[in-house]
């Protein structure tokens, strides 16, 4: 009756062991499979922002024209005020991508805004809005910005 009784609880033993790995790599795999989906909408937004940046003919690099402020929440986006002054003596429009990055400087997105009618010698700011949710502390910074 023993060596009975040590077989079915070995048995168990086991059956619980092959659970715990079936559910922790399962949670793994769930883990890789939301951080790839992050990381595709991410390339994507990357992605989109450049082609609007292409988009632009005629355009300056006026990247030293224009700055970000701090970064907020608006609802469940994340949201900057941009600034751009105009140097010249005419007015200009700006175009400016805007990244914005986790406290370690990892990229989480990158949104196009543009800031228009912006008269000689002056300011004006729009705001940069993320294009998802982003966590934690974040920061918006001036990845290109062109004036035309």
């Amino acid at each position: 009756m023993r060596a009975h009784l040590r077989r079915r609880t070995t048995g168990i033993a086991l059956a619980a062991s092959v659970l715990l790995t079936v559910t922790v790599t399962g949670c793994d795999a769930a883990k890789e499979a939301a951080g790839d989906i992050v990381s595709s909408a991410t390339a994507a937004a990357a992605s989109a922002a450049e082609e609007k940046m292409n988009e632009v003919k005629d355009g300056v690099n006026a990247t030293g024209d224009v700055n970000a402020g701090a970064t907020s929440t608006d609802g469940d986006r994340t949201v900057a005020e941009i600034t751009a002054t105009n140097p010249l003596d005419k007015t200009a429009d700006y175009t400016v991508m805007v990244t914005f990055k986790d406290a370690d400087g990892n990229f989480l997105d990158s949104v196009v805004l543009n800031i228009d009618g912006v008269e000689a010698g002056k300011s004006k700011s729009g705001t940069a809005r993320s294009n998802r949710t982003l966590s934690g502390d974040t920061k918006a910074e001036i990845a290109q910005a062109l004036r035309h």
